[in-house]
Order: structure tokens, then sequence, then C-alpha cells
């Protein structure tokens, strides 16, 4: 099984970035994803959710109407498009599948 994210990076406040969750090794259009981010000293905080088919996602309140998770079940493919950036949303985000899978995470950075 495998989660390989990518699409972190450095970026200015307002900035966007895009985020993508490959998966491999597991029934990917069975479960449920989600993301995650962690900062030092800090639990892990979800982030997004998404259903088996995309048909329902939830979003925690500080990101609500800023980021939208979306799915590819063609591609084994979750994605996370993070728009209006701001210094709070700097973290490691994780990509997790509903059958106990997490990512390696990616880094992003928010900072002018």
């Amino acid at each position: 099984v495998q989660l390989v994210e990518s699409g972190g990076g450095l970026v200015q406040p307002g900035g966007s970035l895009r985020l993508s969750c490959a998966a491999s090794g597991f029934s990917f259009s069975r479960y449920a994803m989600s993301w995650y981010r962690q900062t030092p000293g800090k639990e892990r905080e979800l982030v997004a959710g998404i259903s088996s088919v995309g048909s329902s996602t939830h979003y925690a309140d500080s990101v609500k109407g800023r980021f939208t998770i979306s799915r590819d079940n063609t591609k084994n493919t979750v994605f996370l498009q993070m728009n209006s950036l701001k210094p709070e949303d700097t973290a490691i985000y994780y990509c997790y599948a509903w059958a106990n899978y997490w990512g390696q995470g990616t880094q992003v950075t928010v900072s002018s």
C-alpha cells in the first residue's frame, strides 16, 4: 500500500497550492479519503474529507470556503485545492485512507 503526496511548497499569503495524493495497493474507490495537517507540538488536525464516490465532502471550519477536496477514482488520486492561503495554514499535510493508511506528508509553508 502506498499513498504519495505531492504539490507542497512555499507560497506567499493569499496564494494557492494544489496537493495530490496518489494511491496504490488497495481498492481506492471503496474508501473515503481525508487530508490532515500537523504542526510541531500540535495534534494532527482533520482538514477535509470526501466519501468514496465523491458525493459528500466536509471541511474544518478554519478552511471552509478556501479549500476544496476532490478525487478521481479512475486515477486513484485525491486532491486538495488550497486558495487564499494564510500563514496559519503552514503545516505538513497528510493524506489518509479510511482503511487506516497514511501518506508520508508534504510540507506547505505560507510566508512572505
